[in-house]
């Protein structure tokens, strides 16, 4: 019979009931609770919670009950949980009265009579509740929820870093890189790489949005560039590679696709390492954005994936074994991708001897040139110079030659490379004229006179007072004022002004603040 009356009946349905339900004995009341979620389909915990609420008021909440524990239990509280290493509720409980006992002993713990008493006798749940947000802030917010895999990421295969083992040459891992500098607002470039777990051969494809079609048209290209036919890869569970298009695409042209385990990065360790060793490497941390910034990216690929791919030998995991706490690892003798791929018997001899001419013909100094030109336009672009590079038409390659055995001495010659910024000064200033500034004395004389006062209640009495004088945006304003007030008291109430005093006057010195900025931040 649930959920056959609307939601107005309910509405109207509960002070009638509610009254008739606390007028009756405990037989009665599990008849009419039987009856009335019957009707309105409401589970049974929620309708007695209804029904509580309810109580003398004809349908409207009741009163807030004042609280037992306020600001000055839970700040001692807090002073106390990290002075015991941040143990959980029902080991601080019996602690509790040999620690406070111990530390006002030694004169770190001065402790109002009413506040020890509360914090002696509170239970472990109630100790837990207070300390709930201290804790969440110490992890970082509330626990992520993790949602349920969608359908298509069902579809989808998990494969492990173990799983590996010996794959032919044309099994890739793939992930994106986000050049978005210090923000992710807005639309940036990002790169897409692909690195072959047997060779380490590695390409890269700009693209100047995250977007599932792009991605299906640069794995269709690079496909075509590769010395070897894609035959798998690997990504994570992102929503640009798990998706209708780029499934579809591996369907049809019989490559494997798999993902790696939520939250595990290290099943992607090969294109983890690629990231950083290569595209961090030659483009750095700055934000690029736009067609242009795209164009010069690839421009920047075009000539990397030769010098990445020939001239950069790079090591191999051989074997690893675990003895106890200690792993012990072995590698292969380091190695270019196109030399691995030359001694590959999974490799044509078509494709070797092609390798083999590519490489003769290519000049590592002239690429290492053409990449440094290519980073420099991507530095310009990433600090907003809005440059047109022009192809470079007979490098003076001697000059770059001869400056390569005094550039060290300059430091980093990459022009992409992330330069260290100074650290912004701590900002204690106000930005914006306080509009409590001429009432404050006035309010601190109402929370004197009743401290459980709550923002709203005194909001709205400054407003009877003075109208027009405060917006509704306001009230935000004065609540936070207010929290500052609370926890300010309750440090003096469990410190003692003694010790603010010296706490302050170390801030003042440590941050060199003028007196005049140390006394706003106290008020």
């Amino acid at each position: 019979m649930g959920g056959r009356i609307s939601t107005q009946a309910r509405r109207e349905l509960i002070p009638a009931v509610g009254d008739r339900y606390r007028a009756a004995t405990r037989a009665e009341k599990r008849v009419i609770l039987d009856e009335f979620v019957a009707v309105t389909g409401y589970h049974r915990k929620h309708a007695v919670r209804l029904f509580a609420e309810t109580k003398g008021s004809g349908g409207g909440r009741h009163g807030t009950r004042r609280r037992l524990y306020d600001e000055a239990v839970q700040e001692a509280l807090v002073v106390l949980w990290e002075a015991s290493d941040r143990i959980c509720g029902k080991r601080l409980k019996p602690l509790l009265p040999v620690l406070v006992s111990s530390l006002e002993r030694h004169g770190h713990l001065q402790l109002d009579l009413a506040v020890r008493d509360k914090i002696i006798t509170a239970s472990a749940a109630t100790i837990d509740r207070l300390l709930a947000g201290t804790r969440s802030a110490t992890r970082g917010g509330r626990p992520f929820r993790r949602a349920t895999a969608p359908a298509i990421r069902r579809q989808v295969p998990v494969r492990t870093f173990a799983d590996w083992k010996e794959p032919k040459p044309g099994f890739m891992e793939a992930d994106l890189v986000a050049h978005c500098g210090d923000s992710a607002a807005g639309s940036f470039v990002h790169t897409l790489t692909l690195t072959d777990i047997a060779s380490g051969w590695t390409e890269c494809a700009a693209l100047v949005i995250r977007e599932r079609t792009l991605i299906v048209e640069a794995l269709a290209r690079l496909s075509t560039t590769m010395p070897f036919p894609l035959r798998g890869i690997d990504t994570d569970n992102g929503s640009e590679f798990v998706n209708d298009a780029v499934l579809a695409y591996c369907d049809s042209h019989g490559i494997e696709f798999t993902r790696s385990r939520p939250y595990h990065k290290n099943d992607q360790a090969w294109i983890e390492q690629k990231n950083g060793a290569v595209v961090r490497r030659l483009v750095g941390y700055g934000r690029l954005e736009g067609i242009v910034a795209a164009q010069a990216l690839a421009r920047l690929y075009t000539v990397s994936r030769l010098f990445v791919n020939f001239f950069q030998p790079s090591f191999k995991l051989a074997e690893k074994k675990r003895e106890g706490s200690r792993i012990t690892k072995r590698h292969h003798a380091p190695e270019t991708p196109s030399a691995r791929l030359l001694n590959s018997p999974e490799v044509s001899e078509a494709m070797k001897e092609r390798l083999a001419e590519v490489q003769a013909g290519l000049d590592p100094l002239q690429l290492l040139d053409e990449i440094r030109a290519a980073q420099q336009h991507l530095a310009d672009l990433a600090a907003g110079q809005h440059v047109k590079t022009l192809p470079r038409v007979n490098p003076d390659l001697g000059r770059f030659l001869s400056g390569l055995a005094t550039a060290w001495r300059n430091g980093e010659v990459r022009p992409t490379h992330r330069s260290k910024s100074m650290p912004r000064p701590e900002r204690y200033w106000r930005t914006r004229e306080d509009p409590f500034e001429n009432v404050w004395p006035q309010v601190l004389a109402w929370l004197e006179a009743d401290p459980d006062r709550t923002g709203k209640e005194i909001f709205e009495r400054l407003r009877s007072q003075r109208p027009g004088a405060f917006s509704d945006g306001q009230l935000r304003t004065l609540q936070r004022r207010l929290k500052d007030w609370r926890s300010e008291a309750a440090r003096r109430l469990v410190f003692g002004e003694h010790h603010l005093a010296l706490c302050t006057a170390e801030v003042g010195r440590a941050g060199n603040i003028p007196r005049e900025a140390s006394g706003n931040i106290q008020s």
